[in-house]
């Protein structure tokens, strides 16, 4: 088997993909880049500078929906302003801020369900 050099994709399942783009793209601020499909995208793939985040109509692929429950956590360099910017955009957090000691963490979810958030290490 050849070498894994890297991680090209996550998925996040939709059910509705223009409701979910509109969100990841005018709520969280990521870029859109790309579309599987023009008319009826079967996916659509956002960037964030490290791994490609792809909402995909699991339906069509024959895969039960079931919202990711495990988060996915995007790194900002200003977590206190990225929180209060997703505030004013309606954004209600799941969790109060967590702070482990080394990094401060908050979660919140997507309008699939989805658990995504922010992540901020502050240390080693």
């Amino acid at each position: 088997m050849a070498s894994i050099t890297g991680v090209d994709f996550v998925s996040l399942p939709s059910q509705d993909l223009a409701r979910s783009a509109e969100f990841y793209e005018q709520v969280v601020g990521l870029t859109r880049s790309k579309s599987w499909g023009q008319e009826n995208p079967l996916g659509i793939e956002f960037e964030n500078g490290t791994v490609t985040i792809a909402l995909m109509d699991v339906g069509r692929l024959g895969i039960p929906f079931s919202p990711h429950q495990a988060p996915i956590a995007f790194h900002v360099e200003d977590f206190d302003a990225a929180k209060a910017q997703l505030e004013s955009r309606g954004v209600t957090f799941d969790t109060e801020t967590i702070d482990s000691g080394i990094c401060w963490q908050a979660y919140f979810r997507d309008p699939d369900g989805n658990s995504i958030g922010i992540h901020h290490r502050y240390a080693a």
